[in-house]
């Protein structure tokens, strides 16, 4: 007989003591996370049989189109992570402004933020490909029970104390890391609990899948045309091969497991690149580098960037270590 997994909630509690402030605070919020996980994977699951597919006719900070079940998304993480009295202020890439949590409350204690992206890919839904959520804390900066301010969520990424995604595809999947390895835990529909299946999720040193969205190849800078080419080039184990779904957390999660890169550059249209570095770029450099592998604006760590606004946007390369280096040394060769 096969050993019973374990699961999230145990996994969480027997790892508790190896994490740097013991309260239990956020054990707690990784189970609301998990909680809000469960709904909106229901939703999702769903969504072809009710009228939550299409655009919900509002556009967010970024002027992109709103997806009905971005705004679903954005509701549920929000209201589960309030409602639970664990965190002191929420951002999301939905959202104009962070949010404040119990300001008025003299006595509350809450020492963590989170910023999250409730629904990344959701451009996809309507044809089912997989989607995702991204997810980052922090512990606070200014003090404990006063209100937040811009500058308990404008931290570098190397302060995150935890980070992670939620892919809804094939199975559910929830990846997670506090700064002690990268584990994944899959999701029983029957029984609505997540087990520990991927324990110690690892990039291989080096792959063979490239995904970045070549129909914006001509607005790409130079350095990154160059290492195309090298992974178009038939030599040795080359050339690649291209995959890109589209959505950062399906093709991050590909990548982990298979060896691969990814990369958002900066171009012509987007002079800073498409991705946030608060709700993309910095959760996923976290679990990047906590699983062997690197992330980098093409010339820096993106962990060592210091933000200077909510929704900031940054250029992103991540995978592989040595497929990284190997577009970070394209870069600097093009400058």
């Amino acid at each position: 007989m096969s050993q019973r997994k374990q699961t999230l909630g145990e996994f969480i509690i027997e790892n508790q003591a190896s994490f740097k402030y013991t309260s239990g605070e956020l054990s707690r919020l990784i189970n609301s996370i998990r909680l809000a996980a469960k709904v909106v994977n229901h939703e999702v699951n769903k969504a072809g049989l009710v009228d939550i597919l299409g655009a919900a006719g509002d556009t967010n900070v970024q002027g992109e189109d709103q997806q009905k079940l971005d705004v679903y998304a954005n509701t549920k993480f929000i209201q589960t992570m309030t409602k639970r009295n664990i965190v002191c202020g929420i951002a999301s890439e939905e959202e104009d402004d962070f949010i404040t949590i119990n300001s008025q409350d003299e006595n509350h204690q809450n020492k963590y933020v989170v910023l999250i992206d409730p629904l990344d890919g959701s451009s996809n839904i309507d044809v089912n490909v997989s989607v995702g959520t991204i997810f980052s804390i922090y512990r606070r900066v200014t003090p404990v029970g006063t209100p937040v301010t811009i500058e308990d969520f404008l931290q570098k990424g190397n302060h995150q104390v935890a980070a992670g995604y939620i892919i809804y595809g094939t199975s559910t999947m929830l990846v997670y890391t506090t700064g002690h390895g990268v584990n994944g835990f899959t999701l029983n529909p029957a029984i609505g609990s997540f087990y520990l299946s991927h324990p110690d999720m690892k990039f291989p040193e080096d792959g063979r899948i490239y995904s970045v969205n070549e129909g914006n190849y001509i607005h790409f800078p130079k350095g990154i045309k160059d290492y195309i080419k090298y992974c178009q080039m038939e030599e040795g184990d080359r050339p690649y091969t291209s995959r890109y779904i589209g959505s950062l957390v399906s093709d991050f999660h590909r990548n982990m497991i298979k060896g691969g890169i990814y990369m958002y550059p900066k171009s012509s249209k987007a002079s800073n690149g498409k991705l946030r570095l608060l709700y993309e770029c910095n959760p996923m450099a976290f679990l990047a580098e906590q699983a062997n592998g690197k992330a980098s604006d093409g010339f820096n760590r993106i962990l060592d960037i210091q933000p200077t606004e909510l929704h900031q946007r940054v250029p992103f390369i991540c995978g592989s270590k040595n497929m990284v280096e190997k577009a970070e040394e394209f870069m600097r060769a093009a400058e």
